[in-house]
């Protein structure tokens, strides 16, 4: 198996970060994708502030970029001042619009009747970015919010709290499970949902930038996968009755990068590495989420492109849903209109 080119990456990334660049700057500048920031920052971004999905919590700004910052005056004055106003009031109402539009959206997300086994669980979600929401254009928590509604939809009683954050390693949330308020809460769990990992593999990717190779990864991943077995021992040590369910990560270089086949081995073997470790506990389960992100003719990631946008989520929600063993997903039943 040949060595993983850094200069490849590089070059290839330049190319796409310039050319994106060029285009929606013409389009609209307000936008700027930088993959390249995205890819090499998401390991150490663990900054960003996060809460329960069941309460209304103080929203972080993802990019918050000096030029946004700084407000520039304009002998303008009023005029300018009511346009900027103007402009902002436009955009609010396009992203309550959106918002209101995502309970009906999201119905999609599942594509018949849901019911349970058990009534009013409660879930745990725990983990990284993805957990948190990061990319989710319409700020509705991403696959967690898609779940809450779809169980609201549906006249389900579950309590979901949230503790993503993004850029978390296995180390960093096995520190995370040592707080009394996540302890709490998944002692009182009847499920406890995860993702975890990808920031394990960007971390690498930092530390060895200028000589990347797949050795490199196989040589952290017994390490990373000592780390997650020490996660499910230590939920289950706060609580041997609750169900895991560990999600697992994708390749977000795949449509730019698909002719690099050592990236999509890499995250294919850390997946099969960690769906492996779930196979030792009897309350453990994976649900892959790869696949739904492989070669994919629909959009399914943020401006970022790195996180994954609603529709995205969206997938991944239903894919949660259809391997929760607590759920039963029955197939719609369609009916003629009779005239």
């Amino acid at each position: 198996m040949g060595r993983l080119k850094v200069t490849i990456i590089i070059a290839s990334l330049l190319v796409i970060c310039f050319s994106l660049y060029l285009f929606l700057s013409n389009s609209n500048q307000t936008k700027q994708v930088d993959v390249e920031t995205s890819f090499i920052n998401e390991a150490t971004d663990s900054n960003e502030m996060t809460g329960k999905s069941h309460t209304k919590e103080e929203t972080v700004t993802e990019d918050a970029s000096p030029e946004k910052e700084e407000q520039v005056e304009d002998v303008s004055g009023n005029i300018a001042d009511k346009e900027e106003e103007e402009e902002a009031d436009g955009e609010n109402n396009k992203l309550i619009t959106i918002t209101e539009d995502v309970r009906k959206t999201v119905r999609e997300a599942v594509d018949g009747v849901i019911k349970l086994f058990k009534k009013d669980l409660k879930v745990v979600a725990i983990g990284d970015s993805l957990t948190q929401g990061v990319g989710d254009e319409t700020e509705s928590g991403g696959y967690v919010g898609i779940l809450n509604n779809t169980f609201e939809d549906n006249n389900i009683n579950i309590t979901i709290e949230n503790y993503g954050k993004r850029g978390n390693r296995t180390d960093q949330l096995l520190k995370r499970l040592e707080k009394k308020e996540i302890a709490e809460s998944i002692q009182k769990a009847d499920i406890v949902i995860i993702t975890i990992g990808a920031n394990d593999m960007m971390k690498i990717v930092r530390n060895n930038f200028t000589n990347l190779n797949i050795e490199v990864f196989n040589q952290e991943k017994p390490d990373y996968l000592e780390r997650l077995t020490a996660i499910f021992n230590k939920i289950n040590e706060i609580n041997p009755n609750t169900h895991i369910y560990l999600i697992g990560f994708y390749n977000p270089f795949d449509r730019y990068f698909g002719d690099i086949e050592e990236l999509q081995l890499i995250v294919n073997d850390w997946n099969e590495s960690s769906r492996s470790v779930t196979e030792e506990f009897d309350n453990v389960n994976y649900i892959p989420i790869s696949d739904l992100f492989s070669h994919s003719d629909v959009e399914l990631l943020s401006e970022d492109q790195f996180h994954p946008n609603t529709s995205g989520y969206k997938l991944i929600a239903k894919r949660i849903l259809e391997n929760m063993e607590e759920v039963s997903v029955q197939p719609a039943v369609i009916t003629e209109d009779v005239e």
